[in-house]
């Protein structure tokens, strides 16, 4: 069974840092590797539709940015650990949200949440003075 694990989620306040985790296991069931799967974190806040955040192709290491977030957040990986992160600075309360990991092996649009097809639970980011 695939899994995704989100953790590092938490309250900060406006200015603040995060480093979201994302772990995985299990990718050997779909027949691929880490290596061989588009990564994304994606964030959904309430009432509002899930959003594309960062993405990263693992094999590569090429990135993908929502333009909300350039130059504040950075997605990165630890291949050796099947792990995804994502380095969140200077934190606005509008980043308040629900934020998921999220794996394919074949992705088209990487900031599309329609494109994965794993998923993990999530962790709550809450950005408040």
């Amino acid at each position: 069974e695939v899994q995704l694990v989100e953790s590092g989620g938490g309250l900060v306040q406006p200015g603040g840092s995060l480093r979201l985790s994302c772990s995985t296991s299990g990718l050997s069931y779909t027949g691929f590797t880490y290596s061989d799967m588009h990564m994304a974190w994606f964030r959904q806040a309430p009432g509002k539709e899930r959003e594309g955040v960062a993405a990263i192709n693992a094999a590569a290491g090429t990135t993908s940015y929502a333009g909300f977030v350039k130059g504040r957040f950075t997605i990165s990986q630890d291949n050796a650990k099947n792990t995804l992160y994502l380095q969140m600075n200077s934190l606005k309360p509008e980043d308040t949200g629900m934020y998921y990991c999220a794996a394919d092996t074949t992705v088209s649009y990487p900031l599309r949440h329609q494109q994965y097809t794993y998923w993990g639970q999530g962790t709550q980011v809450t950005v408040s003075s």
